[in-house]
């Protein structure tokens, strides 16, 4: 009996050895997986940030802020190729070995990739600037991400200007190609374009943004540091970045803007029919079509006019609706005559919705965030407004940029929806929080999808009644406004790209639905121009993220918490819808 007691004890002992053995390999198999997984997200992460120096800058990573990035043709071509090769590495990890959380992170790596390469066919990076963005406006701020401590940090200022006619040189070789390959923007959106050129060079050299560091040194530089840094910055900018500012000017009102397009649509592109479903996919995460989407826009444009024809019939106005935005547009009690009380009131705004912020979310970022005026370069082709992100590790706030550009344009009963949009607990809430996420690697940190971004911001537009915004039928008409603006941007950005709808019909339908100026509705519609699909996002996530709230509060009953939701929504950082909704559906389904 002993005897077979100890035969059956060895036995034991060899079979748990070989099943701890077993477990063993399996988790250490897994574990290989997950750290080639990781190790790979590393080093793309690394990649991607030595390649984007302008961007490192941005991300408080100053090992290169004395480069500036290379936009040459032949590293696009190069980097294409690197990508489809990446896109093999990655089919190689074993998707089943990893966590759950980890499975998701490569389905979105993997999704990222492969709408890139499915994009590669579309050669829009042949049109490298439009009237909101590019090298004519974008590098005079380049100051703002860049630390000026000591001679060092000005010394490789420096060399970025230096460096910037090789990248004109290279800007302007892609537009060349682009009028090659008939990949031009519309003529229309440009009008703007010539004197956001002739700013960066005409102004004297000491007003110009670009020597706005050169203004005020920090007393760790000696004066004779500075007044030799400030002779080299005047040198430089003379006979190095003016005259590339010239070049662009000369070639783009001789060559460029002539070839430009008479044609407002997508279809106008080469294949441009299936860009513009790339596109509507790209920006709204979905497989909708332009018609649904049209169609879907309508149904919000029909719902939205009745909420805001009873705002009028509550406000006393006696006349018709057309008669009420007529008002609104013009008269002079809705507009603040001075810069000041315009950015002061955005202020207010802004502490007020602060303050009411606990009482909706569990999770609030830690980095703060200020207001300032778009700068004047910019702001005639700039929107109302928009959201300039900061950076823990820079040591730098993110900033709601708002437009006094004719201030007359600027009506106050539009202001707490745009301050709650762009600020808190909107854009600023929503992509701070992201960025510090310490559960979610890197490129989804600081990446993102629009559907999603822009969804939140307009959900929290609607939001802000529940915090106690528009206490006022003219604040309310201006919420109504915005939404309303948004659900046009549906029928409008299909109308014009896939429905052969003109500008002038685009603008008109605008007008005639919102309170928003001529000036603001002519800006919209040339950038639903210049950036075909990305207006839709707004609408589409906010539809599918007061939808998942619906749902969400008639499952869960008494149990539903509003915090809660919101930290789930936000949890996970910026997805796409489909993903968003699976979170959701979770946290019922745990909670219920």
């Amino acid at each position: 009996m002993k005897k077979f007691i100890i035969i059956i004890t060895v036995l034991f002992l060899q079979t748990s050895c070989f099943t701890f053995k077993f477990d063993l390999k399996i988790e250490t198999e897994k574990k290989s997986v997950t750290e080639r997984f990781h190790e790979l997200l590393a080093e793309q992460w690394e990649k991607r940030i030595v390649r984007s120096p302008e961007w490192a800058s941005r991300l408080g990573d100053n090992r290169f802020n004395n480069k500036l990035n290379d936009v040459s043709y032949e590293t696009i071509l190069k980097r294409q190729g690197e990508t489809k090769d990446l896109l093999e590495t990655v089919k190689e990890i074993d998707r089943s070995k990893l966590s759950v959380d980890d499975q998701l992170n490569y389905d979105l790596y993997l999704h990222g990739i492969e709408k890139r390469i499915e994009g590669f066919q579309f050669l829009s990076y042949l049109m490298p600037m439009d009237q909101m963005g590019g090298i004519q406006i974008g590098f005079a701020g380049i100051s703002n991400y860049m630390p000026f401590k000591n001679v060092k940090d000005y010394e490789n200022y420096l060399a970025r200007m230096r460096a910037f006619p090789i990248k004109m040189d290279q800007t302007i070789d892609l537009m060349k190609r682009g009028v090659e390959a008939g990949w031009v923007p519309a003529k229309i959106i440009f009008g703007s374009v010539p004197d956001q050129i002739k700013a960066q060079f005409e102004k004297p050299i000491d007003e110009s943004p670009l020597f706005k560091p050169f203004n005020e040194f920090p007393e760790s530089i000696t004066s004779e540091e500075q007044n030799q840094l400030t002779d080299e910055m005047k040198s430089v900018l003379k006979e190095n970045v003016y005259p590339a500012y010239e070049s662009l000017f000369t070639y783009f009102n001789e060559s460029y803007l002539p070839a430009c397009r008479e044609s407002i649509a997508c279809e106008y592109f080469p294949n441009g029919a299936v860009y513009y479903k790339y596109k509507i996919k790209s920006y709204t995460t979905t497989d909708k079509t332009a018609e649904e989407i049209h169609q879907i826009g309508l149904d919000e444009v029909a719902r939205i006019r009745a909420e805001m024809m009873a705002v009028v019939h509550e406000a006393d106005f006696n006349g018709s609706f057309d008669e009420f935005l007529t008002f609104l547009r013009t008269d002079p009690q809705f507009y603040f005559t001075s810069e000041d009380e315009l950015l002061n009131e955005y202020r207010m705004i802004c502490k007020k919705a602060d303050a009411e912020l606990p009482k909706f979310f569990g999770l609030l970022p830690r980095l703060p965030y200020g207001v300032k005026p778009i700068p004047d370069y910019q702001a005639p082709a700039s929107p109302t407004a928009y959201y300039y992100s900061g950076s823990q590790k820079a040591g730098r706030a993110g900033f709601f940029m708002a437009n006094t550009y004719k201030l007359e344009t600027r009506p106050k009963y539009e202001m707490e929806a745009l301050s709650i949009h762009e600020a808190v607990p909107g854009h600023h809430l929503q992509i701070t929080l992201a960025q510090e996420l310490e559960n979610i690697p890197k490129f989804r940190r600081y990446g993102g999808y629009t559907a999603f971004v822009e969804g939140w911001g307009l959900y929290s537009e609607k939001l802000a009644e529940e915090m106690g915004f528009y206490d006022n039928p003219y604040s309310k008409f201006g919420q109504l406004t915005y939404e309303m603006w948004r659900a046009c941007r549906l029928v409008i950005d299909t109308g014009m790209h896939a429905l052969g709808w003109t500008r002038q019909e685009a603008i008109d339908f605008m007008l005639s639905n919102t309170a928003k100026t001529e000036n603001d509705v002519t800006v919209e519609i040339d950038r639903y121009i210049a950036w075909p699909g990305q207006a839709l996002a707004y609408k589409i996530g906010e539809l599918k993220i007061r939808e998942l709230r619906a749902k969400a509060e008639k499952e869960m009953g008494d149990d539903f918490n509003i915090r809660d939701f919101h930290d789930v929504v936000l949890g996970n950082g910026a997805v796409p819808l489909d993903i968003l909704e699976k979170h959701v559906n979770e946290y019922i389904l745990e909670n219920n």
